[in-house]
């Protein structure tokens, strides 16, 4: 059992609750799966929660991430690795993670890649990894842990 789940089954209501969430995120929405894990490398960067990038990169790896595009996440902004679409999620997540408002500029950026259904999801997705990222790093959760 994972580090995270075994902290939050100190809680059962919680961690039912915790486990649905990430579940719809995960496995329910319309999002490509290497969108989605994109977006859970760019937080989990920016949050400085090496938990979660652990957790995620073999992920990221097996939806489609390149490696390359993984080592050039820290200076997305000058790799010409990430298309279009790609540089509105990352610049969508910058801004949730960092300023919490969005500009005008970059919604108008990223809603001209997505439908509202979509945006609605990639939305969700930043949040929930943002709360995730933030639960590992308040209670301190490591990969090197012990069991």
């Amino acid at each position: 059992v994972l580090h995270l789940y075994q902290m939050l089954m100190h809680s059962t209501p919680v961690a039912e609750g915790w486990l649905n969430y990430l579940t719809a995120i995960r496995h329910k929405t319309s999002l490509p799966g290497a969108m989605r894990e994109l977006i859970i490398m760019r937080v989990a960067l920016l949050n400085n929660a090496p938990y979660e990038a652990d957790q995620h990169a073999p992920i990221a790896l097996r939806e489609g991430v390149s490696q390359a595009k993984l080592d050039a996440l820290p200076n997305w902004q000058d790799c010409p690795l990430f298309d279009a679409r790609e540089r509105a999620v990352l610049a969508y997540t910058d801004a949730m993670t960092r300023q919490v408002q969005v500009s005008d500029e970059v919604i108008a950026f990223v809603a001209a890649h997505f439908e509202p259904r979509r945006l609605v999801e990639l939305t969700a997705t930043v949040a929930a990894y943002n709360m995730v990222s933030r639960f590992l790093e308040a209670l301190q959760i490591h990969s090197h842990d012990a069991r």
